[in-house]
């Protein structure tokens, strides 16, 4: 089942500002901030220092709604005014599956559905229309 669909903003390494920045302005509830440092290391991926404090995903609940943020890893392309995404939540892996197979036909794959620190299926892809989807499944 589809839990619900929120906006993401993508940052460039002011993620932790921008949280502070939204809990206050929105008076929302952080519901956690999570850094790349955070990660487990993998030796086929070394971490590089700029990298360790950037947000890799962080949550923040106004109301009955929720607004996500991370920043994005230093180097990626960043263009102001195009960082928002789509975040779809689910209760369930095979319907994330389902959906992230759906709107893949005729995308592409930015990361293929895996398991995260915060999710049991993450992942991203671009739908034939340039929109940047985030999905995610939430169990709890």
């Amino acid at each position: 089942m589809t839990l619900g669909i929120h906006a993401y903003i993508r940052m460039n390494g002011n993620g932790k500002e921008a949280v502070k920045f939204y809990e206050d302005a929105l008076q929302a509830e952080n519901l956690g901030v999570q850094t790349y440092g955070e990660l487990p290391e993998n030796p086929e991926f070394p971490l590089p220092e700029e990298a360790k404090d950037r947000v890799i995903h962080a949550q923040l609940r106004i109301n009955n709604t929720f607004l996500m943020l991370s920043d994005i890893f230093p180097g990626q392309p960043y263009q102001t005014g195009s960082q928002v995404d789509i975040a779809i939540l689910f209760d369930d892996v095979e319907k994330s599956r389902e959906v992230y197979g759906k709107l893949l036909v005729g995308g592409e794959v930015l990361m293929p559905l895996q398991e995260t620190p915060w999710s049991p299926s993450y992942g991203q892809v671009k739908d034939k229309f340039g929109v940047i989807w985030q999905l995610s499944t939430n169990l709890d």
